[in-house]
C-alpha cells in the first residue's frame, strides 16, 4: 500500500515542496489528488533528506496546500510497448491521441533507458537511402549514425523531416524498417501537417509518432525524446527492426530544460542553459547505434533550429560535439528558391566513407562525391569573385565553374517534396553535371571510372545537343 502525504509546505509555479517523506527517489512518478478528487501527475525533481521537490505536469493551479494528498508511485515514467505501437499517434508521454484503442503492452519500459555499452557496439557501415540527393550523394547517412540537421527559424526543416520519414530505407536488403518520430514544442498546425502527411503517403503504417504541442507542459517536453527512443529500442532490439528516430525540435527541448533549471534555481551556464546541457543531450544522442549479434539498429536524425542562425549557440555547438556530423540548411539558398536548401559545403557526415562504395552504393560514389564537392566549392568562389570584380574579370574556366555552381543548386540540390531519387539516379545526375567540364579538369576521379562513366554521359550530352 502506497503512503499518502498531507505535508505540502510550499508551491511555486508548477513546483510543489513535500516534507516528511520516506524512501522517495529522483525522477519517481507522483500522483497528487485535489480535495475535489481530481488527480494530477508529476515527477520528483529533487530529494533532500525528508523533503521532495515535485514538478506537476498539468501545473499547480487550484492545489490546496492543506488538503491535497501526495502519493509517490515508486517508479519512473514508463512506456507500454508492443508491436501494435506502429501506425499510432501518441502524446509526449506515450498516451494515444489518435482515437484508437489503448495499447495492450507486452512489457513496460522505463523511458530513461541506458546508453549503449561501447564494447557491445557495432561500427556503423550500411548505407541508408533517404531519396534526397544532397544527403545521399554528398553526406551519406549510415545505419546506426547520429546525423543532426541544423536549421533556422522559418526554414523548411519540417518538410525535410517528413520527406526523410517517408522515403528512408536500408539499401540492398528486404529488412524490417520503422520510423520513430518525436515532435517537441510544435504548433497544432505543424502537428496536423505531420500526421496528415504520414497518413496521405502511407508512411504512418511503419511509424510511431509522439507529439508534444507548444502549450503542453515543459516537463512533458523533457520526456518526449526519451519516450520515442524507448519505443525505438523495443522495435530495434526486441523485434529486430532498423529504426530511424527523428527528433524535432531539439531547441524546444533544450529551452524546456532551461525553464526547469531556472525553476529549480540552479546556477545557469552559457546563455542561461544549465551547466549539464552537454551531459543531458548526450543521454539522448548516445542511445543510437548498433549492437553486436543483434539484427536491429537505431539511426538518429535530431533537428534543431539555431537561434539567430548562430552555429556557435550552445545547442548546435554541443550537439556537434556529440554527433557524427551535421546537415546545414541555408537561408540564402532558401531565398533563391532552392528546396530543400541544404548547404553542402559546411555540411558533413563523418561516417559517410563507411557506408558508400562497391556493394553498398556504387563503386564510383566516393570519387563522384569528391569531384562534385570540389567543383561546387570553386564555383562558389568564382561567384564571390564576380561580385567584387564583375563577371567580365573571370577567366573562361572560372565562368564554367560559375555556371556549374548554379546548375548544381538548380538540378542536384533542388528536388520536389515527393521526389524519391534512388542512389543510382543521384550518381548519374552527378555525372551529367560533371560533363560540363573537359576530362582533364576532373582530377579527383580515377581513370577507370572516367572511362566507364564519363565517356558514356559525355556522349549522351553531345547527342542531346545535336538533337
Amino acid at each position: 500500500m502506497l503512503k499518502e502525504y498531507l505535508t505540502i509546505r510550499e508551491i511555486a509555479g508548477p513546483l510543489v515542496l513535500v516534507e516528511e517523506v520516506e524512501g522517495v527517489k529522483f525522477e519517481e512518478l507522483v500522483e497528487l489528488e485535489l480535495p475535489g478528487g481530481e488527480k494530477r501527475k508529476g515527477r520528483v525533481l529533487e530529494v533532500d533528506r525528508d523533503r521532495a521537490l515535485v514538478q506537476l505536469f498539468e501545473g499547480a493551479t487550484g492545489v490546496d496546500v492543506f488538503k491535497s494528498r501526495v502519493k509517490f508511485l515508486g517508479r519512473g515514467i514508463e512506456l507500454g510497448v508492443s508491436r501494435d505501437i506502429l501506425g499510432r499517434v501518441f502524446d509526449g508521454l506515450g498516451e494515444p491521441i489518435d482515437k484508437g484503442p489503448n495499447i495492450l503492452p507486452d512489457k513496460k519500459l522505463d523511458i530513461n533507458g541506458d546508453p549503449l555499452n561501447p564494447y557491445a557496439r557495432e561500427y556503423p557501415s550500411e548505407f541508408i537511402q533517404t531519396g534526397i540527393s544532397a544527403i545521399d550523394g554528398l553526406n551519406a547517412l549510415v545505419r546506426g549514425q547520429k546525423l543532426p540537421i541544423f536549421s533556422g527559424s522559418g526554414l523548411p526543416h519540417n518538410q525535410l523531416a517528413a520527406q526523410i520519414s517517408r522515403q528512408a530505407r536500408v539499401l540492398g536488403k528486404e529488412e524490417k524498417f520503422a520510423v520513430a518520430f518525436a515532435a517537441m514544442g510544435i504548433t497544432f498546425e505543424e502537428s496536423d501537417y505531420f500526421i496528415q502527411d504520414f497518413r496521405r503517403t502511407g508512411a504512418i503504417d511503419r511509424s510511431v509518432v509522439f507529439i508534444n504541442l507548444a502549450d503542453d507542459p515543459a516537463i512533458e517536453r523533457i520526456a518526449t525524446p526519451r519516450v520515442a527512443l524507448t519505443a525505438a529500442e523495443y522495435l530495434a532490439f526486441d523485434l529486430g527492426m532498423h529504426v530511424l528516430v527523428i527528433l524535432t525540435d531539439m531547441t524546444n527541448y533544450a529551452q524546456a530544460l532551461r525553464e526547469i533549471s531556472a525553476a529549480r534555481k540552479e546556477i545557469p551556464g552559457r546563455r542561461g542553459f544549465p551547466g549539464y546541457l552537454y551531459t543531458d543531450l548526450a543521454t539522448i544522442y548516445e542511445r543510437a547505434g548498433r549492437i553486436k549479434d543483434k539484427p536491429g539498429s537505431i539511426t538518429q536524425i535530431p533537428i534543431l533550429t539555431m537561434p539567430e542562425d548562430d552555429k556557435t549557440h550552445p545547442i548546435p555547438d554541443l550537439t556537434g560535439y556529440i554527433t557524427e556530423g551535421q546537415i546545414i540548411l541555408s537561408r540564402a539558398l532558401h531565398k533563391k528558391g532552392i528546396m530543400p536548401p541544404i548547404d553542402v559545403l559546411p555540411s558533413l557526415s563523418r561516417l559517410k566513407d563507411r557506408g558508400i562504395g562497391k556493394d553498398k552504393t556504387r563503386e564510383d560514389h566516393s570519387d563522384v562525391f569528391n569531384q562534385l564537392f570540389a567543383c561546387y566549392a570553386r564555383g562558389k568562389e568564382a561567384q564571390e569573385l564576380a561580385v567584387i570584380l564583375g563577371e567580365a574579370a573571370l577567366s573562361e574556366m572560372d565562368r564554367l565553374y560559375y555556371n556549374f555552381a548554379d546548375d548544381f543548386e538548380r538540378r542536384y540540390v533542388t528536388q520536389d517534396e515527393d521526389e524519391d531519387r534512388s542512389i543510382e539516379e543521384t550518381l548519374d545526375l552527378g555525372w551529367q553535371l560533371l560533363t560540363m567540364f573537359p576530362s582533364l579538369e576532373l582530377k579527383r576521379i580515377r581513370p577507370q571510372w572516367m572511362k566507364k562513366y564519363y565517356t558514356r554521359f559525355k556522349q549522351e550530352a553531345e547527342a542531346k545537343k545535336v538533337a
